[in-house]
């Protein structure tokens, strides 16, 4: 895979944080440039579990200019060492960018696609009208998680709410094809707060799952400076 150079601008009191890439000097193009950047912004999101979202931004200027700021609330991010290079595998960049996409409609409170987002991940391995093999891997590997200490109160929450449905098809017929499709079997409104609370226990069962799948099914580590 071919390397680039990206200059990272942090956030000051006038600007927000940028990314820049020199088009011409590294010959690519701008859709191109743009394509990497978040394919960097969906690694990182990947290794630091948190969201990641690529704004606006223009080409045309000589040399780096910093992005003046919008008017939003942020979060002041500690330092964080980052070495680690975009997978060769296609299937993992796109599990990596599925992953972002999840995690950035979470942040928002866009559950919903969040959910959907996560489901696709673990799709990505089974192919079209695969559906039975993908609820027999989510049956095997919830069963994993319920020994993870840390999801504990995620799961109890996930296993008020499922009641006897089994998970898999829970996941499957009250989450995925619920916000999927204007199902009459599985409605879901996304005004009322019961659903939202509903959709949300299950988004976090999913990105754990969807987490599980990328760590032991496409090989992919989860520390931010191993080098890999």
């Amino acid at each position: 895979m071919t390397a680039y150079r990206l200059i990272l601008m942090p956030r000051t009191r006038e600007h927000t944080t940028s990314i820049h890439i020199d088009l011409v000097g590294q010959g690519i193009t701008s859709e191109n440039a743009v394509s990497l950047i978040n394919r960097l912004l969906s690694l990182m999101a990947w290794c630091d579990d948190n969201f990641a979202i690529l704004q606006e931004g223009w080409s045309g200027n000589p040399i780096p200019v910093p992005v003046p700021k919008q008017n939003l609330g942020f979060a002041t991010a500690y330092h964080w060492i980052f070495d680690r290079r975009l997978p060769s595998s296609r299937e993992a960049r796109k599990a990596f960018g599925l992953y972002r996409e999840g995690r950035n409609a979470e942040q928002n409170y866009f559950i919903s696609y969040a959910i959907l987002s996560y489901y696709k991940i673990i799709e990505l391995k089974f192919g079209d009208f695969e559906g039975a093999k993908v609820r027999d891997w989510i049956a095997l590997n919830y069963a994993a998680l319920k020994t993870e200490q840390m999801l504990a109160d995620r799961v109890a929450d996930f296993e008020r709410e499922r009641g006897n449905e089994e998970p898999q098809k829970y996941l499957n017929k009250a989450c995925r094809v619920a916000v999927a499709h204007s199902s009459i079997t599985n409605p879901s409104d996304p005004d009322e707060l019961p659903e939202l609370r509903r959709l949300h226990v299950a988004a976090h069962i999913l990105r754990a799952l969807a987490r599980r799948f990328i760590s032991q099914e496409l090989a992919i580590s989860e520390c931010p400076y191993d080098g890999s």
